[in-house]
């Protein structure tokens, strides 16, 4: 068994609305809350953070999954949403929609595009990220495949 450890230092100035820096690896950046809920919007914020986790996630390892079953790739992208719900003033990740569009090759097979939309359902359940919110933040996919 191997443990993989990442480690973060945040430093924040006090007050709800101040600007904040974080370093992680090689992610350094600002961080504040968004202007969506009332915040200053300075750098990035934990709302962008998590999408941006699960849509990384999600993207790295069907990318991975495309490799391994050998798939004729032509281009790969993945537009991602977020959506918080706010409810008697308590904030609520409630969603993410992942909409990756794959395209494969024009010499694909039809068995390949079939094996392409198993992995794309496949890739979701797989991603770590994924795993660490399931039960907690529902997943949904809207793939374009070609």
């Amino acid at each position: 068994m191997a443990e993989h450890h990442f480690h973060l230092k945040a430093d924040w100035p006090g007050e709800r609305n101040s600007e904040g820096y974080i370093e992680a690896g090689n992610l350094k950046t600002k961080i504040s809350i968004p202007p969506e809920m009332d915040g200053p919007g300075i750098g990035t914020n934990p709302d962008e953070m998590l999408l941006g986790a699960a849509a990384t996630c999600y993207l790295i390892t069907l990318a991975a999954m495309i490799e391994r079953a050998e798939l004729p790739l032509a281009e790969m992208s993945l537009e991602s949403e977020g959506i918080v719900d706010v409810t008697k003033g308590v904030f609520t990740y409630k969603k993410i929609i992942h909409k990756p569009s794959v395209t494969l090759k024009n010499s694909a097979s039809d068995k390949e595009h079939t094996m392409l939309k198993k992995l794309v359902e496949k890739a979701e359940k797989s991603c770590m990220i994924s795993r660490a919110i399931q039960g907690n933040v529902e997943i949904e996919l809207q793939p374009d495949l070609r």
